[in-house]
């Protein structure tokens, strides 16, 4: 008995001998997975990890939304410095007529200036070319001059000189201004009767400028001196003009 329970423990050794892993564990066969367990507890935050690369960027390709309500107006900011000054624009355009004023008063024409003279020859002194009528008929504003035989204007406007001149031979007479010939008029008397040499005309005078008769000696200068008939040179202002 003894040597059969020896031999069956031999037996079982080498079987176990066999079976047996390197590691010297005794492995039972692999069972069915059992049933999950209860979640366990969360653990310990960890620590910070390491900024990471940046991103790369890509295009934009969504679409751009409606534009939002506009916002409320800011507080006003603190004035800036004054700039330069800028160009001048152009003019505007004219304006409406303003108001029609009131009316002006009445002018009267006593007021007014009214040059005006008359002179005759009795002993006039030689002046030259310039025929001098030395008696004074009539000179408002004093104007006309009987030394010198010269009208001279203090008040712009339109005036009418006239001559009327008598002579015994060949006589060329003009109105001169300014010492130019404005009117000229002969008249040849080979009888030598006595007879007339008139001339008029009309002068827009500005102040300072001077009227006159003069001759012209190359063409007749005989002027009657007598008491038969009187030579006479005048001239009144027929209306004013602006200066």
């Amino acid at each position: 008995m003894q040597i059969g329970l020896w031999l069956a423990t031999s037996t079982l050794a080498a079987v176990l001998g066999m079976v047996l892993p390197e590691d010297g564990l005794c492995w039972a066969p692999a069972g069915k997975d059992g049933f999950p367990g209860i979640p366990g507890l969360d653990g310990r935050p960890g620590q910070k990890g390491d900024v990471g690369e940046p991103g790369k960027s890509t295009q934009r390709t969504g679409i751009r939304g409606p534009k939002g309500d506009v916002g409320e107006p800011g507080l006003p900011g603190i004035p800036g410095n004054q700039g330069y000054h800028g160009l001048h624009g152009l003019p505007g355009l004219p304006g409406k007529p303003g108001p029609k004023g009131d009316k002006g008063k009445a002018g009267n024409i006593l007021e007014q200036p009214r040059p005006a003279f008359s002179a005759s020859r009795k002993s006039p002194p030689s002046m030259g070319r310039t025929v001098v009528f030395d008696n004074i008929i009539t000179n408002q504003e004093n104007s006309y001059s009987p030394q010198t035989g010269e009208f001279t204007c203090r008040v712009p406007g339109l005036y009418y000189f006239a001559y009327q001149v008598v002579s015994s031979g060949d006589l060329c007479l003009s109105i001169t201004k300014n010492r130019e010939h404005v009117v000229s008029l002969c008249d040849y008397n080979s009888r030598e009767l006595l007879q007339v040499n008139s001339g008029s005309t009309v002068l827009s005078l500005a102040v300072g400028d001077q009227v006159s008769v003069s001759t012209d000696p190359a063409r007749g200068s005989t002027i009657y001196s007598g008491s038969e008939a009187d030579s006479v040179f005048s001239g009144f202002m027929v209306f004013p003009q602006s200066g």
